[in-house]
């Protein structure tokens, strides 16, 4: 199996014509380790503060601004229930990715005299990735991962859009195609050095984007009250945006613990539960917040409305909002474009690490490889998918609130009832040994059976059900209960039948 970064038994799981290159990337500090449990010699890096700057940059980002600006152009809901929603639909969302990254701090046991540890001290990393083998198994667990390859992809079309239409409007002869490249070629290169060289970059990442915003509501601040009054909200308006800001945040759910495996295992979990807390929810209360302002008055304001097309066009009502600051404008709108690569990154380095967990034969490709991979399919998706912006956004996007949820419930009820919140209760090597692992039968088929109850649950474009017709959006919540139930009563009868 692939071990520790720099030890024998990582090289000889590589292709050998890509070994030699490998090795000379692991040479200049280029990470080469790919879902592997990290041993506890490479767990050195005191700096759990990273855990907050690492989210606070990835959601610090002018993307995030979006999902609020969807309350107001698709939901048609004004700023005040925007605001309200996104406050508590964060507030308790959050929780799910920040537990997450704080329980899979693993525990081990003590070296010297074996006794079980309780405390946060002597803890082992297993990636997010391979960790959810103990639930899904060794063959199973190639749904999420695949559908984890498919959420990044969707969040790199995302930024690299909005982050190519705000350098086209600086620069006149800057297409919005030539921008989105320029981003996505950004975030190859931070991504494809891997961990360390990520910490370092999102550890800076967020001030472009935070200056650029606290300008915009400088210069734009006299217009915001000048938003048309909208009607009273529907439930179904209410519940569908809901289902829409949880999907932002809880996809994070899926891979926050890919973030921390080679920082301190003695790192309180207190600490760890509140940085990675923080990191998320305070930009994604603020940005959409700020989003909703401006999209709710950008059609009383001509400039705006006109640079924002129709809601298609975040960078164009950037843009037209930093107009009046001249030059400097200017200067922050590229700043802020650039910042985009911050989410990008991220979603890069999560999609190599999802594409190794579908089988072995990934495992044995490089983890650079599928950073360049994934800027392939980047570029060509955002240059096709642009002219279509909110749509292909809403939709996609609470698709992947749907098996997220899922996700969270089946990795939770394995952890919390089966596994009794105890790290003694999992041995970190069977990882990649099939026989030693669930067969992977109860989460597939409560992942197939929640999604069935799922579906007359939806409001889309594509697709509303009867419930969802009613009473709107409430997939998410429904998904992440009945996958609870379903998943204990189905590994319950599992464990007696397999024996594991």
């Amino acid at each position: 199996m692939i071990t520790a970064q720099g030890t024998d038994d990582a090289t000889s799981a590589y292709d050998g014509r890509l070994f030699p290159l490998t090795n000379a990337l692991q040479h200049f500090g280029v990470e080469t380790n790919g879902i592997a449990p990290i041993s506890k010699e490479e767990q050195v890096d005191t700096r759990i503060y990273q855990l907050f700057t690492m989210w606070l940059s990835t959601n610090t980002s002018i993307t995030n601004f979006v999902f609020g600006a969807s309350g107001p152009v698709v939901f048609k809901l004004s700023f005040r229930n925007t605001m309200i929603i996104v406050l508590i639909v964060t507030l308790l969302v959050c929780i799910i990715p920040a537990y997450l990254q704080c329980d899979f701090w693993s525990q081990t046991r003590d070296e010297n005299d074996g006794a079980s540890v309780s405390s946060p001290s002597l803890k082992i990393h297993p990636s997010q990735q391979p960790h959810r083998r103990f639930s899904w198994g060794a063959y199973g667990v190639a749904i999420p991962s695949l559908l984890n390859v498919g959420t990044t992809a969707l969040y790199l079309f995302l930024t690299t859009v909005v982050g190519g239409q705000m350098l086209a409007r600086v620069f006149n002869n800057l297409s919005p195609d030539v921008g989105i490249i320029i981003v996505s070629v950004i975030s190859l290169v931070v991504s494809f050095c891997g961990s360390r060289v990520l910490h370092w970059f999102e550890a800076f990442a967020w001030i472009p984007t935070a200056i650029g915003i606290c300008a915009m509501l400088g210069v734009g601040g006299p217009y915001l009250t000048s938003a048309d009054p909208y009607p009273a909200p529907s439930l179904a308006s209410i519940l569908s945006f809901s289902a829409t800001v949880a999907a932002g945040q809880i996809t994070w759910c899926t891979f926050t613990a890919d973030y921390g495996v080679y920082h301190d295992a003695n790192a309180s979990s207190a600490r760890i539960f509140t940085y990675t807390y923080l990191g998320i929810f305070l930009p994604s209360v603020i940005l959409p917040i700020i989003g909703a302002a401006f999209a709710a008055a950008a059609p009383n304001v001509p400039s705006w409305a006109a640079g924002f097309d129709n809601g298609n066009d975040i960078g164009g009502l950037v843009s037209a909002v930093l107009a009046p600051a001249g030059g400097f404008g200017r200067f922050l709108i590229v700043l802020m474009a650039l910042g985009t690569s911050a989410p990008n990154a991220t979603n890069m380095y999560t999609f190599g690490l999802s594409l190794m967990n579908v089988s072995t034969t990934c495992v044995k490709v490089p983890r650079y490889v599928f950073a360049m991979i994934a800027t392939g399919i980047c570029i060509p998706l955002a240059i096709v998918g642009r002219t279509r912006f909110y749509g292909v956004l809403i939709a996609c996007l609470d698709f992947v609130g749907y098996w997220t949820a899922l996700f969270a419930g089946i990795i939770l009820t394995e952890h919390v009832l089966f596994r009794r919140c105890s790290w003694d209760n999992y041995n970190v090597e069977d990882w990649d040994q099939p026989e030693n692992l669930p067969p992977g039968y109860a989460a597939v088929g409560c992942f197939l059976a929640s999604f069935a109850l799922i579906i007359p649950c939806m409001a889309q474009n594509f697709y509303v059900g009867p419930i969802g017709k009613a009473i709107g959006d409430v997939g998410i919540l429904v998904g992440i209960i009945s996958s609870c139930f379903l998943y204990w009563g189905f590994r319950t009868l599992e464990i007696r039948m397999s024996g594991r």
